[in-house]
């Protein structure tokens, strides 16, 4: 991003007239070419003098009736499609104008001078940026002085303020950084995209320079450590003891030649390793080898004292032990692990700048980028996030959508195929992520609520059909946060419009196919639903994909022959299951998402799930589609793993059932949903993304979400292809961009690398080699390492032990060469050295 990207592209004021009503009065720095009473109209809704302070959320360039024509017509980046780093361009829209997102604040300041006894004030910025959060600060203070001040310079003054906002120091994430960071709540993570800043960029640690950036690796000083950190640690207090004894009698200090002293514990590199009864995991005694090898720092990342950086935290894991402690060692060891930190850094840093949770050093959340802007006498500080995908505007919540809308028991209205994919017991979320990807007309209804709490569900609902930007798109384009009277038939001609109304008379319109009623939390479907959207009987599982059957039968764990063809009988088969209307995937998934609720886990997590389900839904409506035409467009072709003598092996692809009665089962109940999304918008840029994704992904040639649900969840998985999977792991995961689309698929919550963990106790040793090499390179990098460092202490021990063997192995072999070389045979050297003097002589 350049500092001047032209972050604010208009800056609007409007007044409510006691006469005249809601008056547009200011447009800087030109006229939009919009019709000003539709502006005015959606700056100033309904009942905004009951609030002191409102903030609603509309946007520009959707429709012909509000694109922007400034009257200047100037070549400007805001008429123009810009894109975010990290997301996909759509040859589509290059034509099209930029999407343009409004932040609007409205205020009543009451006055008993006035005629009306208060005065209606809306100020509002127009974006680019869907994290349209960061810019209200900036309304705050501009509508306090516009009050005390009322001109156009407050305008010019807010304008300036924002476009003044650098971002040039920003990281630009792509969209497989962008999944790592939002699933990854550390704070340090990615934190070695900032080393191109002055380490004061946040206004704090001056006192340490960018080369001391990634110097210090983050511990989890919130936890004991282990007996076997503690083990490590005093194992490696002892050499550097012993070392610095040794070199105190036998050479010169550092200190006497001048040089400054090394925070590094330097290894003995001639410790033999004990006996075999040495090896236990309660104490000191654990063997490990010299770790000197494994220093996860990369080279211009300054010291590091072990491998303790791999072995002494434990902050990516789950949800599931997020709140576990280690048992086995006192709280001292964490207490005497922090001191010898603080007493290793340098002279010039305070220890209350060091936190040892940050591995960079850095004193704030990387997920933001940190910066300050000048508006009057005022510095505005401001958090950018990095991991925002455009589908997501605003700051949305998806835990209070599902609160609000968490009962089955308060959808009226008749059931339709294309909605309730779990027949009378689907969840409302359910129907509701149904009518948003099959392109249902959808109001949320907020009588007497504030207008921008009907924008924040609006915006919630397009994130929630999206899978939180990060999978599906074409919602924001068709929103409308908050809609009025005034522009009513303009909105409603567009098709599968979601939006958010304050009046209730739009309840009565009927002009809506799923109507939410904020604060009674009910879900209507509406009665003429069936007529709106008939349902075809040759779109349900029927003969298209009875003829395909043979691939089903290609999947792991299917029944007797008895139970396939009860599964593909015309008639039969399809009555039973469209009879049960039993989506067990759905079911499981709510129950998961509302237990996550109460048990008080965060907003981000719930996110992630979220996103984990629309991906669900994309490959199994692959699936749906290939065997009803015979290919897919949007995913990888059906397919397991083949064995066949005399040829290589060959890694499956696609979406994974436990058995063909599952997969047919599943297919049943999302066909007609599945089909009413092929015919959206959504469905196309589905096809574009993916077809650029095939392009553009750095892992080429196998389905890799594929590979990692069979090792997570297949039953009976043979050597050979669990040797396959780790293999080409392995060798297509060596560049950063390989490693991190890898890791954009191993969700902590999900257990990261555990799985891929467990290949280090394989019973082959080409299986366990092969994690090893993928393990080695995953270290190569910081986010490698994060990610390493959430295995448990089993695999954790399991890794470093083998990667020391293999190292010392290699040694030894590079070793004996040159011991050949060096030692020749005595023939050959009598001939050199005769050779030499006859040639002195």
């Amino acid at each position: 991003m350049s500092s001047n990207g032209n972050h604010c592209s208009f800056v609007l004021l409007a007044e409510f007239h006691i006469f005249e009503g809601a008056q547009l009065k200011y447009q800087f720095p030109q006229p939009l070419g919009v019709d000003e009473g539709v502006l005015a109209m959606s700056m100033l809704p309904d009942g905004a003098e009951t609030q002191l302070d409102d903030w609603t959320i509309f946007f520009l360039n959707q429709t012909p009736f509000n694109t922007i024509s400034p009257v200047l017509a100037l070549e400007t980046p805001e008429v123009k499609a810009i894109g975010l780093p990290g997301d996909p361009e759509d040859e589509s829209r290059k034509d099209k104008p930029d999407l343009l997102c409004v932040l609007n604040l409205v205020r009543t300041k009451h006055d008993k001078t006035l005629d009306r006894g208060a005065k209606v004030l809306a100020l509002a910025i127009c974006t680019r940026h869907p994290f349209i959060q960061i810019f209200k600060p900036f309304l705050l203070m501009a509508l306090d002085d516009y009050f005390s001040d009322p001109s156009q310079d407050c305008l010019a003054r807010l304008f300036d303020a924002v476009n003044a906002m650098d971002l040039s120091g920003a990281p630009l994430l792509t969209r497989h950084e962008k999944l790592v960071m939002r699933a990854s709540e550390r704070k340090d993570i990615f934190a070695e995209k900032f080393t191109h800043l002055s380490h004061n960029w946040n206004g704090s640690n001056p006192g340490l320079g960018a080369k001391h950036i990634l110097q210090h690796k983050s511990t989890n000083s919130g936890e004991s450590y282990s007996s076997f950190e503690e083990g490590l640690l005093s194992r490696h207090r002892e050499r550097a003891q012993d070392e610095s004894r040794t070199r105190d009698r036998d050479v010169p200090t550092r200190r006497d030649r001048g040089e400054s002293e090394s925070t590094t514990f330097a290894p003995s590199a001639h410790q033999e390793p004990p006996d075999d009864s040495s090896f236990s995991l309660g104490g000191s005694a654990v063997w490990v080898g010299d770790e000197s090898g494994l220093d996860l720092t990369p080279k211009d990342g300054g010291d590091t004292s072990s491998i303790l950086s791999l072995v002494g935290s434990n902050t990516m894991v789950g949800p599931s032990s997020r709140k576990r402690r280690s048992t086995d060692a006192s709280s001292s060891s964490s207490h005497a692990h922090s001191r010898d930190h603080a007493n290793r850094l340098p002279a010039n840093v305070a220890p209350s700048y060091y936190d040892p949770h940050l591995r960079s050093g850095l004193a704030k959340d990387t997920h933001f980028y940190h910066t300050s802007v000048a508006y009057r006498d005022h510095q505005i500080p401001i958090k950018m996030p990095l991991s925002t995908f455009p589908e997501e505007v605003g700051d949305y919540s998806l835990i209070t959508l599902i609160k609000e809308f968490s009962s089955h028991q308060l959808v009226s209205g008749p059931q339709h195929p294309h909605l309730h994919t779990n027949g009378p017991q689907t969840h409302p979320i359910i129907i509701l992520f149904n009518a948003l990807v099959t392109g249902k007309r959808i109001i949320f209804l907020g009588h007497k609520r504030p207008a921008g709490e009907v924008s924040s569900f609006v915006l919630s609902a397009c994130a929630l059909g999206s899978g939180c930007g990060a999978v599906l798109r074409g919602f924001i384009e068709r929103s409308f946060p908050y809609a009025n009277l005034n522009n009513r038939d303009e909105w409603e001609s567009v098709p599968a419009y979601i939006a958010g109304v304050t009046n209730p008379i739009f309840e009565s319109s009927r002009a809506w196919d799923l109507l939410l009623v904020i604060g009674a939390g009910t879900v209507t479907v509406a009665k003429d639903i069936h007529t709106t959207y008939p349902v075809t009987t040759n779109t349900a599982l029927g003969a298209p994909i009875i003829s395909r059957t043979g691939t089903l039968k290609a999947e792991s764990s299917i029944g007797s022959e008895d139970d396939v063809g009860r599964v593909s009988g015309k008639d039969g088969g399809r009555a039973e299951f469209t009879a049960k209307a039993d989506n067990n995937a759905d079911k499981i998934f709510i129950e998961d998402i509302r237990a996550a609720i109460e048990d008080h886990f965060g907003e981000s997590l719930v996110r992630t799930r979220f996103t984990e389900y629309v991906t669900r839904f994309v490959r199994l409506a692959s699936r749906y589609e290939e065997e009803v035409t015979g290919s897919t467009k949007f995913g990888f072709p059906s397919s397991s793993f083949t064995e066949i003598p005399g040829r290589p092996p060959q890694l499956g692809s696609g979406i994974t059932f436990s058995d063909e009665a599952t997969c047919m089962r599943e297919l049943t109940a999302n066909a007609q949903r599945i089909e009413a999304w092929r015919k959206t918008n959504s469905y196309q840029y589905c096809v574009t993304d993916f077809a650029k994704f095939q392009a553009n992904s750095a892992i080429k040639g196998f389905d890799v979400l594929h590979q990692l649900f069979r090792l997570r969840h297949a039953k009976n998985l043979s050597d050979s292809e669990v040797l396959l999977i780790m293999r080409t792991l392995a060798d297509n995961c060596r560049t950063y961009e390989q490693v991190v689309e890898l890791l954009a698929y191993l969700m902590p919550h999900g257990g990261g690398l555990l799985h891929l963990g467990f290949g280090l106790f394989h019973q082959r040793e080409a299986v366990r080699e092969a994690t090893v090499d993928l393990f080695n390179q995953l270290r190569a990098y910081p986010v490698g390492v994060l990610y390493l460092q959430s295995l448990n202490h089993f695999q954790r021990y399991a890794y470093v032990r083998q990667a020391h063997a293999r190292e010392k192995r290699l040694l030894s072999e590079q070793q004996q060469p040159l011991q050949a070389q060096q030692f020749p045979s005595r023939a050959h050297s009598n001939s050199i050295i005769g050779g030499g003097l006859n040639g002195a002589v």
